[in-house]
């Protein structure tokens, strides 16, 4: 009977009842699984390690851990290895130290010797991703990755890991398998990254959908792009054309654009001269190695000199202009309100001249307490008392508000301010737009005018070119050619004589130019023009006069010359 008592239950075959569960071959009630089944921690094996989340890890900011790391968590057991980029070899000099020790290159080779450099030669091979580091602090300066494929889930890990590079200048790209969704994805990638990051350079990457020009968004902070080796043809020169610039949108963050050893034609020339017609911030572009006839030469040259505007861009100049008109009426309205004279007390409403008095002495009582909280030297008058149309308790309010850091943005900062400037720490929003030469610490309202004002001199040196002064010939509207582009790389292309005539009168139209405007700043066009290797004599008249023009217009031939004439010199 004991045994029979103490035998456990044997379960039925068929699905358990409700409040019964299954679990390790023993059946027991849901109440009681708490204290009957509390699961014991298993530790994992020896070299062995638990998955983990690879969104936990918080990045350092040093590439080779944050990578490997990741790679880990990620579940890659053989993944790239984060090395310095390797540097030439100096010219080797003999000295004492090295000559008196044997090296390892000048020891007797063992019989390993040839396992060994089948071994380098592997590891020579294997794919890494090599770094240039900043010499000061040693952080990833640029970031080279060539010949291996650069999958999804890579991205997401330098997702990850990239943002914390802080000093990251350049992503080299060469050959690594790039797909249209791939370059998506790394195009959502960079945002992310440090605000250094101005190069990028994807060479040896083909796409069939050729989304480059995704890379040149108007909201693109890319100086510097490089899509060398990328088959990009007439198409693909369209959309980039057309990220350059239209007649509604132009990016302004291109600095150098290089689309040489491409599949590029006359036509796909015709868009990117398109899009030089009305872009002002690119300097440098190379279309070397291309297919590029005369047909596409002459589209070229005709944007480095004066050029007829379309019917469309007409009318999106005059719209323009008086949109700027309008503009200037409204800002010549509100200076003359502002400098029109103002009584310092409001006039009293009907009724309310009891009332308005007492508030108005109120505000004044506040505005001294303001100044003898922040130990100003000088009293003010409080903005508020010169304002009209506003409601009493408004006034006061506004008032209150001055004081407690808030953003000056509804008053124009006038001249006397800064003559009324302590040298203290200041903190009254008027006070905060003058210029002390004793004010050390910047305060966020000062920064962001700063910003501003930054801004707006860019945007007035980035003037739309439909707003530049232009010619009227003949009832035909001509504006001023792109004199902002300074190189032009067209080696080994196949121009003829035909093209190069029409080079030639750019050429001459920019230095005429120039010469006229050398004493006044701003653009002064061309000053290198690579026609070599095209299909004309070097010794064709055409060619010469161009060479005699740029010579002395280009920089690094003047750099020769004073080197040359520094050594004559010397000897």
């Amino acid at each position: 009977m004991s045994g029979e008592a103490s035998a456990p239950p044997v379960a039925s075959p068929r699905a358990p009842r409700p409040g019964i569960q299954k679990s390790s071959g023993a059946v027991t009630r849901k109440g009681d699984r708490g204290a009957k089944e509390k699961p014991t921690t298993v530790l994992p094996p020896v070299g062995e390690e638990e998955p983990k989340n690879p969104e936990e890890y918080q990045c350092t900011g040093v590439l080779e851990v944050d990578f490997a790391e990741l790679c880990t968590r990620s579940g890659y057991t053989d993944f790239p290895k984060v090395v310095t980029r390797p540097r030439p070899h100096p010219t080797f000099v003999p000295s004492a130290s090295t000559s008196e020790k044997p090296t390892v290159d000048e020891q007797p080779l063992s019989g390993s010797c040839s396992f060994n450099s089948l071994e380098s030669k592997y590891v020579f091979f294997r794919p890494t991703i090599q770094v240039e580091l900043e010499p000061e602090d040693k952080s990833v300066k640029e970031i080279y990755i060539r010949g291996w494929k650069v999958e999804e889930r890579i991205l997401g890990i330098f997702s990850k890991c990239l943002p914390s590079l802080s000093q990251l200048q350049a992503i080299n790209f060469w050959k690594v398998g790039l797909t249209d969704k791939t370059l998506t994805t790394f195009i959502t990638l960079l945002p992310l990254c440090s605000s250094t990051l101005r190069k990028v350079s994807l060479e040896g990457n083909p796409l069939p959908e050729q989304s480059y020009h995704k890379l040149m968004a108007v909201d693109s902070t890319i100086a510097h792009l490089s899509l060398r080796n990328n088959n990009i043809d007439d198409h693909g020169a369209q959309l980039l054309g057309q990220a350059l610039s239209t007649l509604h949108s132009c990016n302004r963050t291109l600095v150098s654009l290089n689309l040489g050893f491409n599949h590029i034609g006359d036509e796909g020339a015709g868009y990117i001269a398109d899009g030089l017609r009305l872009n002002r911030s690119l300097l440098w572009l190379s279309l070397a190695h291309n297919r590029i006839q005369d047909k596409g030469a002459l589209k070229l040259a005709e944007v480095l000199r004066p050029f007829e505007l379309t019917h469309t861009e007409v009318v999106e100049r005059r719209r323009l202009l008086l949109e700027k008109g309008s503009q200037e009426r409204l800002r010549s309205v509100r200076s003359a309100r502002s400098l029109r004279p103002e009584p310092l007390e409001p006039l009293p409403r009907h009724g309310d001249s009891k009332t308005e008095r007492e508030k108005n002495q109120l505000m004044r009582v506040s505005s001294f307490a303001m100044v003898e909280k922040d130990k100003m030297q000088t009293t003010k008058t409080p903005k508020g008392l010169g304002k009209k149309k506003e409601k009493s308790g408004e006034v006061v309010k506004k008032e209150e508000k001055s004081g407690s850091g808030q953003s000056p943005t509804q008053g124009t900062p006038k001249k006397e301010d800064s003559t009324k400037t302590g040298k203290g720490k200041v903190t009254i929003p008027e006070q905060k737009l003058s210029k002390g030469k004793g004010t050390k610490t910047v305060s966020k309202e000062k920064r962001s005018i700063l910003l501003e004002s930054e801004v707006v001199g860019e945007a007035t040196e980035m003037v739309n070119p439909l707003l530049e002064p232009v010619e009227h010939r003949d009832g035909k509207v001509f504006m001023p050619g792109n004199r902002v582009l300074l190189h032009l790389n067209l080696l080994r292309n196949r121009i003829t004589e035909v093209g190069l005539e029409a080079f030639l009168t750019a050429v001459q139209y920019q230095a005429q130019f120039s010469e006229s405007k050398s004493a006044s700043r701003g653009p002064v066009g061309l000053l290198r023009l690579s026609l070599a290797k095209n299909c004309f004599s070097p010794q064709c008249p055409a060619y010469t006069t161009i060479q005699e023009l740029m010579l002395p217009r280009d920089p690094v031939s003047k750099a020769k010359h004073k080197e040359e004439a520094a050594v004559a010199s010397s000897t």
